[in-house]
């Protein structure tokens, strides 16, 4: 069987997840708005800043990873750089082929400058709808509201993705250092939104274990997993081969709960030892309901693209594989089931039905 490259990758359909918008800026972008805001950056030229970004993140801690995120939030605290941040994000993602995606990030975190959070939300849509309008195929993005697990505004945000769910935000998020910041801390919100019949995932069991991905589900009611890479921790493996699933992880599985899997930036936190050695390649082959995502762009150096090639040369994937990840995703997207299901008979399925025939 000949494997997929990774240009024949790029131009396959794709959708995306688990994106944070403040993790996916351009360096040339950052630069230029650095400029006009007066913020001082770690290092000189484009090149370099994203020579620094990847190299910072490439730690093996979670928390040093995240603080990279003070200079692209440093950035994004005007209305006029959101808009363009936004807008670019949609431009990158189609040049990916990206046909779907959900954009995160915390609205809470962008008005050091005066902005409030309605102007913050509006500002993001405002770039992502110019970013759709000027694309040269066609592609469906929207938002979700992130609340920071270390703060006490995320009932304001889960109200705010409420009222902003019939103008572009698809749901709610909650994420941050996961030690110490249990998501049960949060539980008014996540209960105000199940109220609502509103779209929620949490990000879990990706620095922290089995713990944290049993508050998501079982306290908190999370539509899905930010990461669920410790999932692997209540499976077991026996020496000749067989498999055993502990009652969390058999949960998981036959409730189909989507696990947002970001391999590359698993590997830089210390989720995950490699590509080769990522959970994701027993849990696809135990037919969890896995998608592949790439969770900061940026930090991260990577595309949807990357991610699959990756896959690919580690478990040798083919566009079989690489199909049920996708329709996974789109299945799992907080997006209405008539709009979901017309983007997989319409755009997806018939898209690789050709990369397989050939």
């Amino acid at each position: 069987m000949t494997l997929p490259t990774k240009t024949q990758i790029r131009l396959a359909p794709k959708v995306v997840l688990h994106d944070h918008l403040d993790g996916g800026l351009r360096p040339t972008t950052i630069v230029e708005l650095a400029r006009e805001v007066g913020h001082t950056l770690p290092a000189e030229g484009a090149e370099a800043l994203g020579r620094w970004f990847a190299e910072s993140a490439d730690s093996g801690s979670l928390e040093r990873y995240l603080e990279t995120f003070e200079h692209t939030v440093a950035v994004m605290q005007t209305r006029a750089g959101l808009v363009r941040v936004a807008r670019e994000f949609v431009e990158d993602l189609v040049a990916d082929g990206v046909v779907y995606a959900e954009v995160r990030y915390a609205p809470e975190q962008h008005v050091a400058q005066g902005l409030s959070l309605d102007e913050v939300v509006a500002a993001v849509q405002e770039g992502l709808e110019a970013g759709v309008a000027a694309a040269e195929r066609p592609i469906v993005v929207r938002q979700l509201l992130t609340a920071m697990r270390h703060r006490a505004r995320s009932m304001e945000i889960a109200q705010l993705a409420v009222e902003w769910r019939d103008r572009g935000v698809a749901g709610f998020d909650i994420a941050g250092a996961e030690a110490g910041y249990p998501p049960t801390r949060h539980l008014d919100a996540f209960e105000y939104l199940q109220r609502e019949n509103s779209h929620f995932t949490i990000h879990a069991g990706e620095a922290f274990g089995l713990p944290s991905i049993w508050e998501a589900i079982q306290w908190c009611g999370a539509d899905r997993l930010g990461h669920g890479v410790r999932i692997i921790d209540d499976i077991e493996v026996a020496d000749d081969g067989s498999v055993k699933l502990g009652r969390l992880a058999a949960y998981v599985r036959d409730t189909r709960i989507p696990l947002e899997m970001c391999p590359s930036s698993n590997v830089q936190t210390g989720a995950a030892t490699s590509i080769a050695e990522h959970p994701i390649g027993l849990l696809t082959k135990l037919r969890f309901r896995v998608t592949v995502n790439t969770d900061n762009r940026l930090m991260s150096r990577t595309t949807m693209t990357d991610e699959m090639a990756a896959l690919v040369e580690a478990f040798g994937y083919g566009w079989e594989d690489l199909r049920w990840f996708t329709v996974n995703a789109m299945k799992s997207a907080f997006l209405p089931f008539d709009e979901r299901l017309a983007l997989i008979d319409e755009v997806i399925k018939p898209a690789y039905a050709e990369l397989i025939a050939g």
